[in-house]
Parts: structure tokens; C-alpha cells; sequence
């Protein structure tokens, strides 16, 4: 068993074995799983196994991997302002990587069914907003999550713009789900065995694309055998930003301004040699399998059979490589987070700049 990527030794070496296999294909995806750190979201016990393009459960803690992460986000085709819904939230991964895309004026739901998981999911949010300096590179839209049963939602909720679920959907259920879609919107499931892209098109108009053959645990069906009666999930309302919430968002969009303005006449507009750094080198592991791990199953890409003939020419490669850049390479500075020192250097009373900082703990 293996994933359709290499395994990576941190986040950002994920992401690049993501993109040179083409499941990450746009900036903004790109930057979103860059921002969130994955091992962030496993066990502490369990973070070895953070970086290879594997599904993870335990318990009821479920994350799928990162190249079915990847063809989700590139699916959904998310753009600022955005509503959003996932059925299945479960740790908060997914939805608080496009939170950062939806930006201050969307909308982020979760329905999860079992509550320590909310619970869980919640956590994880609280330390990424508290600790993480990549909070600060974005305008975040905080996921809300709710527990219940997805296949249970109250039939007068709103409909969203874009809506994801996490398990696999059953053909008798394909029209309940189109139905939490406004028209324009997109919706991605787990739909008989394969991952699935449906746009709404019009009132009672589908396209539907079929993305990558996959297999997912079934959504659990409700039970009322306790009561009898239907336990209706009520999502969250769709909140108007508070007169201080707005404030708050305008004044950080303009001390960032400030520091993008002053960077550019530093720098002057920006052309600035970077430091030269070794280049790692990502093979490309492209694999004509299907690869099959806790119910989940996944497609790798088909494979160039040059690929193989050439690892004694790229190890070559990368000796050389290795000794030339030696002598000049440089180790980058710390990041630093600009916004917070600009933030807790103005003449405001400390209380107000903590407010602009989100309370945040670094």
C-alpha cells in the first residue's frame, strides 16, 4: 500500500509532491494547504505519519489524504464570499482551509455527526487562530459546526454556494444533496464509488463530472428508533458582520496595505534577487495503481516508463547540484510576522491591540 504521492519530511514538501503531480493546480489552493500546517490536525502520537499521501482514522477522528484533499478543494472552485457547507466536517481540516479562501464576508458550516469530534474540531480551530502566523497572512471565515446527521437537515435551511460531503452517497440521496445548492453552485461527494463534481446549472439542471474512482465509508443513516421522530438539524443562521467585527477587518486590510507598500520602496517594486537555496528535486511518481486503505481508494496517475531509466542520471544531478550550491547556501531568516509588530507598535491602548490580533497567543 503506498499514496499517489511521495511522502514529504514537513507540510510545504507535501504541497510540492502535490503539485508536481498535478493535484494541486491553482494559487489559491496552493496557498490554503501551505497555511494550515496537516500534522496540526492528527494525535500527537500519530504525527510521523502526517506527510505521506495517506488517509488517517482513530476513533471516530477521520482525515482523508491529501490528494483527495486536493482534487476536493480544486473541484469546489472556491472564490471570496462564498457559502459553504460540509456534511461531515469532522476535525476541521478542510473547512478551515477554505475559510481562508472565502475570506471575511463568506460563510462556513459544518454538520458532524458524533459530538467529540466537534469538540476535536473545535480545538484544532481554537489553536490555529491562537498560534498559527499564516492566520495573519488572510482574512479568515470561522467555521461554525453543528452536530447531527447530514441526511437530516431542516428542509427550510438556506442553500449554499458550494457544498461537500465527506462519505460516500448512495444514489437515493443524490437529489436530497442537489438540493442544499443554489443555482450557479457546485457540489462534490463520494457518489457510487467515485468522487464527483455537480454544478447546478439551473433550477432543475445538472452537469455532472466524474473526477477519480474513490470509496468512502457509507453516510450513516438516521435512527429513530429511540423517539420515533425526525431529529432535524438546524444550521447555523446567516450572521450580519457587528459594526466592531467590520472595523476590526477594515483596519488590518490597511495596516497590510501599508506593509505591501513599504516592502515594494524597500525592495524597490519588489526585484530583489532571492537567496539561492539547493533546489530539492521531485521526482515525479506517477503509478498505474489503485491504492486501497480504511475504506478509503484512491487513483495515481499513469506513469512515463523513462521516468525509472533516469534515477542514475538525477542522483548524478543532485550531487552536483549539491556541491555547487554548497559554498553560497544560505539559511533563510525566521518568518516574521509583520502585521503583529506594526499592529503592537501603534500608539493604541493594549486592550484595542489585542483586539486587532485576535487575542492570538505568539
Amino acid at each position: 500500500m503506498g499514496g499517489a504521492v511521495s511522502a514529504g519530511e514537513d507540510n510545504d514538501e507535501l504541497i510540492d509532491n502535490l503539485k508536481e503531480a498535478q493535484y494541486i493546480r491553482t494559487e489559491l489552493v496552493e496557498q490554503a494547504f501551505r497555511a494550515i500546517d496537516r500534522a496540526d490536525y492528527y494525535l500527537e502520537e500519530f504525527k510521523d505519519n502526517a506527510y505521506k499521501d495517506l488517509a488517517w482514522k482513530h476513533g471516530n477522528i477521520h482525515l482523508s489524504a491529501p490528494c483527495i484533499y486536493s482534487e476536493v478543494m480544486e473541484a469546489l472552485d472556491l472564490q471570496p464570499g462564498l457559502s459553504f457547507l460540509n456534511l461531515g466536517s469532522g476535525t476541521g481540516y478542510l473547512s478551515s482551509m477554505v475559510g481562508l479562501i472565502l475570506g471575511p464576508f463568506g460563510v462556513n458550516h459544518g454538520v458532524e455527526l458524533h459530538s467529540d469530534v466537534i469538540e476535536y474540531a473545535k480545538q484544532k480551530l481554537d489553536f490555529f487562530i491562537k498560534t498559527s502566523d499564516s492566520f495573519d497572512k488572510f482574512e479568515f471565515c470561522e467555521p461554525s459546526f453543528v452536530t447531527g446527521n447530514c441526511l437530516e437537515i431542516s428542509p427550510d435551511c438556506t442553500q449554499y454556494d458550494r457544498v461537500y460531503c465527506g462519505a460516500g452517497v448512495q444514489k437515493e440521496h443524490e437529489d436530497y444533496m442537489k438540493n442544499l445548492l443554489k443555482v450557479g453552485g457546485i457540489l462534490v461527494m463520494p457518489l457510487e464509488e467515485k468522487l464527483t463534481k455537480i454544478t447546478r446549472t439551473g433550477p432543475s439542471a445538472w452537469e455532472t463530472k466524474k473526477i477519480l474512482a474513490v470509496s468512502f465509508a457509507p453516510l450513516i443513516q438516521p435512527n429513530h428508533a429511540d423517539s420515533g421522530k425526525s431529529r432535524l438539524v438546524h444550521l447555523p443562521p446567516v450572521a450580519v458582520r457587528s459594526l466592531q467585527d467590520l472595523a476590526r477587518i477594515a483596519i488590518r486590510g490597511t495596516i497590510k496595505k501599508i506593509i505591501h507598500q513599504e516592502t515594494m520602496n524597500k525592495n524597490g517594486n519588489g526585484l530583489k534577487n532571492p537567496p539561492r537555496f539547493k533546489r530539492r528535486r521531485v521526482r515525479r511518481r506517477r503509478m498505474e495503481t489503485i491504492v486501497f486503505l480504511d475504506k478509503e481508494v484512491f487513483a495515481s496517475r499513469i506513469s512515463n516508463p523513462s521516468d525509472d531509466n533516469n534515477n542514475s542520471e538525477d542522483l548524478e544531478d543532485d550531487r552536483q547540484e549539491e556541491e555547487e550550491t554548497k559554498p553560497s547556501e544560505l539559511k533563510p531568516d525566521p518568518p516574521v510576522n509583520f502585521l503583529r509588530e506594526k499592529v503592537l507598535s501603534l500608539p493604541l491602548p493594549d486592550p484595542l491591540k489585542y483586539y486587532l490580533l485576535y487575542y492570538r497567543e505568539k
